[in-house]
């Protein structure tokens, strides 16, 4: 279904009133024999008849129609499907009954500025911040979270503690994390209540070059102080190209920014020719940075060494260049400026991960600012940002790498039929949490965010006409317009053509595209505040999500509570939280798992080690344990309950009703179209205490032949005991290996430092 013909809820539904009704004591009211008198009293109980009527006749038709050979039958179970659809609930919003909030708790309620530097601190002021307070015609208001410092006091700065933000009576601080910058949302409102009509958003570990905004960012657009001038502007002659590397424009083609999709990484070819565009709705202005540039986490892991710090330059003369209509770029909340008119667009979403909140953010920004006429513009540097050589969360990007691609394309393509802007971001943001690009939450937290605008005076801007859906003219030769970006050394990195690029993310690249949609739920034994955050580091890089399951709950880890003897259990629950996937891989632990030898795999079976002989076994119950005899017991009725197909499959496979199936399960494969069938066998077991090593093999014979499993884990290197770690038991040839044992970080080094021989980017994070 295309994006634009989905059916979303209406803003404004009717209100229903209920009418009571007044009688009188001992009072019996006449009635009125005349019939048209009753049928309008009555009619809405005829119509609910009628209505229930055609209802029945309806499916009555149709039953008996597909009974004929008719298609009715098809008809009701795509009605039955989308019934049990979930869709988010749409906000109901009374846009004309919003109440002004005014700032009566701090001591700046008098205060205006018409343009402001918003910044979050999380610690002591740096020296960049102390800076920024010295900017002509600026002022910085420093966001407080969870980890900044109680006594935080910076002169010339408006600083808003947690305290201080809960005070402030914006919707917004219900949905906002304590310890991430996304409270920067916050700080935006405030500064709207306080006259902004630019904001300047950034990070504090960067120089304003020359402490002068206004020497690259086009700070007045209209007015005695705007430049009155054409912008060179990307041509739209390539309807596919829907997202371009502004780093190639300005001198690096071998550096790419955080939220570029990764496939776009090889793409370091210069413009043939670029178009102009009139000055003026240059509303949202990304600044270029030098020494640290906004680069994703595969970039600043594999271009540089371990203890390196970034320094690359940009050309400071390249001209500024916008995107057309249709063409998107990386927008990030480190070097930013937002004028008046795409205020609405500097909400930072809170369901996403952190590295990724501000990159949703700027493309959803791009797609809602064609609606009023606007554009981007990337700016030569403008700020100059420290490297401070720190590890790079790569599991805080988990939103970006998969999914960026496909929300680019899903926003070029999206339409909207509403007649204000505010109706459109809400239809937006529900039919981006439909898909699956954030959450519920985000949505709900849209609705407050442009309530709170509203709120504190902000006035939406005017809608103008889509120039994506008019023809667009032929670009002739007149209207072509050069600019050979030059080729800026990047001998710091190693690096000087895309050749070497591809060479060392390419597999990377690979295994994202293949797994970058299956959910990895992993049962830890061990320390989990030792090895947590190791295991997403290591295959958060891979796969769409990386569930960490552990006997005891870590809220501060995202860790959740789980039982290893009973961990099918808890498997549906993510099963439905990640509805989207294609599949869900679990994996204890105990076992490595080489991704790159996964490739091969088909993705639409089971995976499971049922040629493993030592995983998977058979164990006769005649004389056996107690404790073999009373699961198996529990086997017999489980598969007594079973419907046909999965009795079918299980019996063909079990032969001998007097053996029982033992599989460790330290690692297993379930494609989404397995899950309605799992789910099922985990309500068939109900109450039952049978073991998961009974119970998955038990529900992998119900659900399908072991002929039609996949044999990738047939190959893995298993024994059931190892006195320590070694090296020479490790093979990156195969797809698993099992036991290996980490319980802390310098175990966590050693494997990766072994696992390099499959995956030589690992080397980068130790």
């Amino acid at each position: 279904m295309l994006v634009q013909d989905r059916i979303v809820p209406p803003s404004d539904a009717p209100k229903l009133h209920n009418h009571q009704s007044r009688s009188k004591p001992f009072s019996i009211p006449s009635k009125n024999l005349d019939f048209s008198t009753w049928a309008s009293e009555n009619l809405y109980k005829i119509l609910t008849i009628l209505l229930l009527i055609t209802t029945v006749a309806a499916l009555f038709f149709l039953r008996n129609y597909s009974t004929a050979g008719g298609d009715a039958a098809a008809l009701l179970c795509i009605q039955s499907t989308q019934s049990h659809t979930i869709h988010p609930k749409f906000p109901q919003i009374n846009w004309n009954s919003i109440n002004r909030i005014v700032d009566k708790s701090t001591p700046f309620s008098s205060f205006r500025s018409e343009k402001w530097i918003v910044v979050s601190v999380s610690d002591y002021p740096s020296e960049s911040l102390k800076k920024m307070t010295k900017i002509k015609g600026w002022q910085v208001l420093a966001i407080g979270n969870s980890k900044t410092p109680k006594d935080w006091n910076l002169k010339g700065a408006i600083y808003l503690s947690l305290d201080m933000q809960a005070q402030l009576g914006f919707r917004v601080v219900d949905y906002l994390p304590y310890d991430s910058y996304v409270r920067k949302t916050v700080g935006y409102l405030f500064a709207i209540q306080h006259g902004a009509q630019k904001i300047y958003d950034v990070d504090d570990r960067g120089d304003v070059i020359d402490n002068d905004i206004g020497k690259h960012f086009d700070v007045e657009l209209i007015g005695e102080g705007a430049r009155q001038e054409v912008i060179l502007q990307y041509s739209h002659e390539n309807p596919n190209r829907t997202v371009v590397n502004p780093y190639i424009h300005f001198g690096q083609r071998s550096v790419w920014p955080r939220g570029l999709p990764l496939e776009k990484v090889g793409d370091i070819g210069h413009e043939e020719f670029y178009t102009e565009v009139f000055g003026g709705k240059q509303f949202i202005q990304q600044g270029i940075s030098n020494g640290l540039p906004d680069v994703d986490s595969v970039f600043y892991f594999t271009r540089k060494a371990a203890h390196e710090a970034f320094d690359i330059r940009f050309d400071d003369r390249a001209p500024k260049v916008a995107l057309p209509q249709g063409t998107m770029v990386p927008v990030n909340s480190f070097n930013t400026i937002f004028h008046s008119s795409a205020f609405w667009g500097l909400m930072l979403p809170v369901s996403v991960s952190t590295m990724a909140s501000d990159v949703l953010r700027g493309y959803w920004a791009q797609r809602l600012l064609w609606e009023v006429g606007g554009y981007v513009v990337v700016y030569p540097p403008t700020a100059h940002r420290y490297d401070r050589v720190e590890a790079y969360p790569f599991s805080e990007e988990k939103d970006l790498h998969v999914n960026v691609g496909r929300l680019v394309n899903f926003l070029v393509a999206w339409r909207s039929n509403k007649h204000r802007l505010f109706e459109k971001i809400l239809e937006l943001s529900y039919v981006m949490a439909e898909e699956g690009f954030w959450t519920e939450k985000d949505l709900q937290f849209t609705a407050a965010w442009l309530q709170d605008l509203l709120a504190v005076g902000y006035q939406q801007p005017r809608l103008m006409s889509l120039e994506l859906d008019r023809p667009r003219a032929n670009i002739g030769h007149g209207d072509r317009k050069e600019f050979v970006p030059q080729k800026l050394p990047s001998v710091h990195l190693g690096v000087k053509e895309v050749g070497t690029v591809n060479y060392e993310i390419g597999n990377l690249i690979r295994w994202r595209k293949n797994f970058g949609n299956v959910v990895l739920i992993m049962f830890c034994s061990g320390s989990v505040e030792r090895t947590a955050l190791e295991w997403r580091l290591l295959y958060g890089r891979i796969f769409k999500t990386v569930i960490i399951l552990s006997g005891e709950k870590n809220v501060d880890l995202a860790v959740e509570e789980g039982q290893l003897d009973y961990i099918y259990k808890y498997l549906p629950k993510y099963f439905d939280r990640y509805s989207s996937a294609d599949g869900f891989l679990f994996l204890q632990d105990d076992t490595v798992l080489n991704y790159w030898n996964l490739l091969q795999a088909d993705k639409s079976k089971l995976w499971i080690t049922d040629k493993v002989s030592k995983s998977w076994t058979s164990v006769s119950v005649a004389g056996n344990s107690d404790w073999f005899v009373k699961q198996a017991d529990m086997v017999k009725k489980v598969v007594a309950t079973m419907p046909a197909h999965f009795q079918v499959n299980y019996k063909e496979s079990v032969k001998d009703q007097q053996s029982l199936t033992i599989c460790n399960s330290e690692v297993f494969y379930v494609p989404r179209h397995f899950v309605p069938d799992f789910v099922d066998l985990v309500n068939l077991v109900g109450g039952l205490d049978i073991h998961h090593k009974v119970a998955i093999p038990m529900f992998f014979l119900a659900m399908d032949s072991p002929q039609n499993f996949d044999s990738v884990f047939n190959s893995m290197r298993y024994k059931q005991k190892l006195q320590s770690n070694s090296t020479s038991f490790y093979s990156a040839e195969v797809p698993a290996i099992h036991p290996w044992n980490v319980s802390s970080e310098q175990d966590f080094i050693r494997l990766i430092r072994i696992m390099a021989a499959g995956d030589p980017l690992l080397m980068e994070l130790v």
